[in-house]
């Protein structure tokens, strides 16, 4: 069986010590250097990018900048193993770099024995951080550009319809209230998990997090307003992968805008339920919203087009909508007013407290597509451009 190679990319600031790094890389075969520059911002763009086995950084005479860019790349690349290298410095900043996040040292000019036990090494950290990937849960973000959709609600009975471990978190930063449709008194937020960033871990997430049910877990929005504006969007990218490490599913609650933590959530879901009513603001929103995910680049079979609080009284139909955003919806929700209203003046989702109503029976067969696993679709249903007009009701049949 071939050897996977271990790609790296370097960044030195003295031309001699990066030949020296570049020769010592060709004496094995395992090394495959991709990328090697002095400039600290391309060098973390490339990573970012390619997402090399390991990044070379020489501390060399600037050695802050040499720290910073382990500790962004620590932080942004986890699955990057970081060698830190020097040819003459102090014990105080070898620690130093280890401490920022820097899995190994390197000492200039390189000797062979020593390159290859940190190869070895490398190899064993992919290793590993490839089966946690492996074990990662999956992230589903229900979504809507508009209010008053729903989204809450049906991310709420998703999330505790799941049969598996499964945490919520309401990312509606400024107006969440998922404690009130879950019934529970929460002692912290999401706030209070994320300003731990760097050291967030399984200990310290089942500390913060809210038990709802067997394998329900909830971690609601900030109960104030002023913390909203110290949470940053690379927390919040460090907490849900944190979380994918702990959980089976993690189902999101965002805000209806395309805020840059927003985007970050949705980034990093493997699946967004896009809920739309049938009205024509509801639907002009969803279109608009699904030409956003195109210039963002998802792709389609990523979107998951969800109807909420569909009746046979309104003109139009389901037909109409799928051929208008040239997407297939998954589930329509039928409209109960009275029934979800009771349901979040209990303090309890629908699927457990009326799991046989349509609506309960509708969100589990939606919940249970949606877990389960789908073969990728090789052709994405093409868009048109026909305007939407609601049709007349059609007769009912005798």
């Amino acid at each position: 069986m071939a050897t996977q190679p271990i790609t790296i990319v370097i960044l030195s600031e003295n031309l001699e010590d990066f030949t020296n790094i570049r020769a010592a890389l060709n004496t094995d075969s395992r090394a495959k250097l991709i990328s090697g520059g002095n400039d600290a911002e391309q060098v973390h763009e490339v990573v970012t990018q390619h997402k090399p086995s390991a990044a070379i950084i020489n501390l060399g005479t600037d050695g802050d900048q040499a720290i910073k860019l382990i500790q962004r790349l620590n932080q942004d690349c986890p699955g990057t193993a970081i060698v830190s290298a020097a040819k003459e410095t102090s014990a105080d900043l070898i620690l130093e770099s280890l401490r920022a996040g820097a899995q190994e040292f390197l000492r200039l000019p390189i000797e062979t024995e020593e390159l290859r036990t940190v190869l070895d090494r490398i190899a064993d950290f992919c290793t590993e951080h490839g089966k946690r990937v492996n074990k990662n849960g999956r992230t589903i973000a229900v979504f809507s550009s508009k209010g008053g959709c729903g989204t809450s609600f049906i991310a709420t009975n998703i999330a505790t319809a799941i049969n598996a471990r499964t945490v919520l978190v309401d990312l509606n930063l400024e107006s969440g209230d998922l404690p009130l449709f879950l019934g529970v008194k929460a002692k912290y937020s999401f706030e209070d998990l994320v300003v731990r960033h760097g050291a967030i871990d399984d200990r310290l997430i089942s500390s913060f997090v809210t038990t709802c049910t067997q394998n329900l877990d909830l971690i609601p929005a900030p109960r104030e307003i002023d913390p909203v504006e110290k949470i940053k969007p690379e927390y919040v990218l460090e907490a849900l992968q944190r979380l994918n490490e702990c959980y089976e599913f993690v189902i999101i609650d965002p805000q209806h805008t395309f805020d840059p933590i927003t985007l970050t959530a949705l980034d990093h879901s493997s699946q967004i339920v896009l809920v739309i009513t049938l009205d024509l603001p509801s639907i002009r929103s969803a279109q608009r919203t699904l030409h956003m995910f195109d210039r963002i680049g998802y792709r389609r079979k990523k979107i998951r087009l969800l109807i909420n609080r569909w009746s046979k009284q309104v003109d139009l139909d389901i037909a109409q909508v799928e051929d208008f955003l040239g997407e297939s919806v998954i589930g329509s929700i039928p409209s109960d007013y009275q029934t979800v209203v009771n349901s979040i003046n209990l303090g309890k989702p629908l699927v457990m407290s009326d799991s046989r109503s349509k609506i309960g029976r509708e969100i589990k067969r939606v919940t249970q597509w949606l877990t389960m696993d789908h073969e990728p679709v090789e052709e994405e249903k093409q868009k048109r451009s026909w305007s939407l007009i609601p049709r007349r009701p059609r007769a009912e049949k005798v």
